[in-house]
This record gives structure tokens, C-alpha cells and sequence, in this order.
């Protein structure tokens, strides 16, 4: 059996992007920084859609350096560019919560 599950905590790198659709379909993106040590140190940024989201994260509109989680998974979207054929790697999220540093209680790993 196949396995794509994403969990992610990071920060916000930029404030998030609201599209609205003429169907009344909603996007909210999100790039996320996640830090990593191991095996060298590193920060990637990750792009997060997530279709549909639920009111509060609309309402919310947080800045950049919030804390974020994310659970979703990984897709890979195709399209047609002048140049050719282009394709990006992103995660598509179920689950989004965001918080403030000083919520948050220590990670265990």
C-alpha cells in the first residue's frame, strides 16, 4: 500500500494569498520555511495549497514568522507555459493551523 501524508511545521515566510473563483471556490497559499540541521543546515521553502479552507482561516490573514502545521499531501501540477511544458512540486494541505511562538509549547522529537 501507497503512503502520501505530509505533516509540516515551520514558519510563514509571507503573508498568505487569497484567490476567490468566479464558482465561488476558494484557495488559500501559503509558503512555508522549515529549518533543518541535519545533514547540513538549511531552510527550505515549501509551497502549501489548500482548496475550500474554513472561514477562520480567511479571516485570520496572519504575517510572515508565524508558527504554522500543516497536514496534508504532496502533488505535482502540470501546465502549459510560453516556454513549454512546466511542472511544480507542492503541498496539498487537509488540516492548517497557525499559531503565535509564545502559544506554543516545546516540540519533542
Amino acid at each position: 500500500m501507497d503512503l502520501n501524508l505530509i505533516v509540516l511545521c515551520g514558519r510563514l515566510a509571507v503573508p498568505p494569498e487569497i484567490k476567490v473563483f468566479e464558482s465561488g471556490t476558494r484557495l488559500i497559499r501559503y509558503l512555508v520555511t522549515v529549518r533543518s540541521e541535519e545533514p547540513r543546515r538549511r531552510v527550505d521553502v515549501i509551497p502549501v495549497s489548500m482548496w475550500d479552507p474554513p472561514q477562520e482561516l480567511i479571516d485570520e490573514s496572519p504575517e510572515s514568522g508565524r508558527r504554522i502545521w500543516v497536514c496534508g499531501s504532496v502533488q505535482r501540477r502540470f501546465w502549459e507555459a510560453p516556454d513549454g511544458r512546466r511542472s511544480r512540486i507542492e503541498v496539498v494541505a487537509e488540516q492548517v493551523t497557525i499559531k503565535n511562538v509564545d502559544e506554543l509549547e516545546p516540540v519533542q522529537v
